[in-house]
């Protein structure tokens, strides 16, 4: 008797686990487009189909799935992609509670915030095999394989970290530190890339098309977003180019049969599009030429005439003019800026800017000095927390001399760094909102100097 009771114990205990793990694993979505070959784990993708939390999607060749979630927001799979629905919980009553987890395993995939996310970003994460990602805004592409991550951003914005330290992928919200870097759809053009075992992401210009594409690129119907809206809290438009069976969910539309919007002509056919030749990402160009500024309001240049170069005359002109601020000294170097020029501090949080212009000098000790290059060239600014840190490498005569420095952002946008810390940095903002960047720089060690001023922009 004592055993049989142990036995409907056992399976009254059972019964409860299956039932509270049934509850914890709710509705993520629903599919309201598919064509093509798609799967949710072993099974072909239906239209109207609910996408559960722990549930895996796979698109193949000419595959398409997209997932409406149950807060209005989207998760889009392209051809030859892998995405698993770790977490969807929304609580829209008490939005600490909301935990969102999305893994792209590998492929293209486009992510839409919904209104949970939008109200509870700090419990978002997009994981990647190598890569952690967050949200400052609602819609960014992201295109992955086992060794490296793109994303670009076509509303609001991202944060993005590569796996290390306490950035794991078993973590959950945006890992947001030092190494973290900040991409926002105003940047136009650029990206941010993770490749495997690197911390901070790289700031890299995107190719003509865009570095998400990768052989999967949108389909005409897809949702359409506010392309180069700055704030995170832009909206996507989800009916511009979307029809009324998509939205609606009424009927499953295949790759021979797409119509748009309203009714019309219906638009070609699915294709294969997988490119015969890889997209290659080029580097951002960091040899700009020598002393190129691009943006008025913050000027610098020489003041000597070293390493056989002259002083900048037009910076001089400006100078005596009466209409510019007392200059800042770094080597042989100086800069300037308006003296009616005002700031419209953004409150963004961090942000990554890329080198638009440099120029340098490097002097041995007991020699001449002589014109040097820059290279790997950083600037991250936090306006959340009014400080910035940069580094870069000054190369010139056999030597390659590397430069890290972290300051403040005063509220006149002047950055800044502490005089003992090896480095001396002062540099502005400029630009509206701050889209720009400048500073001079000085190095001094035993046995070399270096010296020079940089020019950036988001």
């Amino acid at each position: 008797m004592r055993n049989q009771f142990h036995t409907i114990l056992a399976a009254m205990m059972l019964g409860l686990g299956l039932l509270a793990s049934a509850a914890q694993a709710g509705e993520a979505g629903k599919v309201v487009f598919v064509a093509g070959q798609a799967s949710v784990g072993a099974r072909p993708v239906a239209l109207d189909a609910a996408i559960q939390e722990g549930d895996e999607l796979t698109t193949g060749a000419d595959g398409y799935v997209y997932v409406k979630t149950v807060d209005q927001g989207f998760l889009v799979l392209r051809p030859n992609s892998k995405a698993r629905i770790v977490a969807y919980h929304i609580d829209a009553q008490n939005p600490a509670n909301t935990r969102v987890k999305l893994e792209l395993l590998q492929g293209v995939a486009r992510s839409i915030s919904g209104t949970g996310v939008k109200q509870a970003r700090q419990n978002f994460r997009f994981n990647t095999p190598v890569a952690a990602i967050g949200v400052r805004g609602t819609d960014f592409v992201v295109y992955t394989d086992q060794q490296t991550s793109r994303v670009t951003v076509v509303s609001g914005g991202v944060v993005v970290s590569g796996f290390a330290g306490g950035c794991g992928p078993e973590g959950g919200g945006p890992c947001e530190g030092g190494a973290s870097r900040e991409l926002f759809a105003g940047q136009a053009g650029l990206m941010l890339q993770v490749q495997r075992g690197q911390t901070s992401p790289q700031l890299l210009r995107s190719p003509v098309m865009s570095p998400a594409d990768q052989g999967a690129p949108a389909r005409p119907d897809e949702p359409v977003g506010k392309v180069g809206a700055t704030s995170p809290s832009g909206d996507v438009n989800l009916d511009a180019q979307k029809s009324n069976n998509v939205l609606n969910n009424s009927k499953q539309i295949t790759p021979n049969n797409v119509t748009t919007p309203g009714g019309g002509t219906p638009l070609p056919p699915l294709v294969d599009q997988k490119p015969e030749v890889p997209v290659v990402v080029p580097p951002i160009d960091v040899t700009p030429p020598v002393v190129a500024r691009s943006e008025p309001e913050v000027f610098w240049g020489r003041y000597q005439a070293i390493a056989g170069t002259t002083v900048d005359a037009e910076l001089q002109a400006k100078l005596k003019s009466g209409k510019y601020e007392a200059p800042m000294f770094a080597g042989g170097y100086q800069i300037t800026r308006p003296s009616s020029y005002t700031l419209t501090m953004p409150k963004e949080g961090n942000v990554s800017f890329a080198l638009t212009g440099s120029d340098a000098t490097l002097q041995r000790t007991g020699k001449e000095a002589v014109i040097a290059s820059v290279e790997d060239a950083r600037l991250n600014v936090n306006f959340a927390t009014k400080t910035f840190d940069t580094g870069l490498t000054v190369v010139g005569d056999g030597l390659r001399v590397p430069i890290n420095s972290t300051g403040v952002v005063t509220n006149k946008g002047m950055l800044t760094n502490p005089t003992l810390s090896g480095t001396f940095v002062r540099g502005y903002l400029g630009g509206v909102n701050a889209t720009e960047a400048a500073y001079i720089f000085q190095n001094i060690q035993p046995a070399v100097t270096v010296t020079g001023g940089t020019s950036w922009s988001r």
